[in-house]
């Protein structure tokens, strides 16, 4: 099993994070926020991750420490899940439509963290979330796990549709990108590492 573990204590946040990127997509989680713990979940659910996410952040200030040191610890876990990153496929591709929006996941493996974000968020909030913090989130997450990381809108309106289609199609372009390939002798790189 593939799994990383996170625990991470700060003066705004103090999270307890779990993860196996071999998972059947369990999920238990609980930040506070609750349109962000739907899109963890589904994350998981999508990215076949069995995970477990225990935070507790300064809400009374507002919800960007909390999602951004999320971010954090899931990159973290991720990467400590991948280890050497053996026989991996290495990349992973997806598109997905949730009613009227459609949103692209494009993400590397490579140990070289970038993120590429393409979408305008019409509206300011959706539930108790700034949708500013979509691409917070995405970032840290990107820079701590050495994702090169593309999300791109192509068509949509609902916030909460478009949201939903990039966590869902996250999930699924990392479980793409994880998994093992028998054919592939090391690393998937001329360079013989990531």
């Amino acid at each position: 099993m593939r799994e990383g573990s996170v625990i991470r204590n700060t003066k705004e946040t103090q999270i307890n994070l779990k993860i196996n990127i071999d998972g059947k997509g369990d999920c238990t989680v609980n930040t506070g926020i609750g349109f962000f713990d739907h899109m963890l979940v589904l994350l998981a659910k999508h990215g076949l991750i069995d995970a477990s996410f225990e935070v507790n952040g300064d809400l009374h200030v507002d919800a960007h420490h909390t999602v951004e040191d999320t971010g954090i610890a899931l990159g973290l876990a991720i990467r400590q899940a991948l280890g050497d990153k053996k026989s991996i496929k290495r990349y992973g591709t997806v598109f997905v439509p949730m009613d009227e929006a459609l949103v692209q996941v494009s993400l590397d493996l490579s140990d070289r963290p970038f993120l590429v974000f393409d979408a305008c968020m019409t509206q300011q909030m959706v539930g108790q979330m700034d949708t500013q913090l979509v691409e917070e989130f995405f970032r840290a997450v990107a820079f701590n796990a050495g994702i090169t990381l593309h999300i791109k809108l192509l068509h949509g309106s609902n916030c909460h549709h478009i949201i939903e289609a990039m966590f869902k199609a996250f999930g699924r372009a990392l479980d793409e990108a994880t998994k093992i390939d028998t054919r592939i002798v090391g690393v998937m790189s001329t360079k013989g590492t990531l």
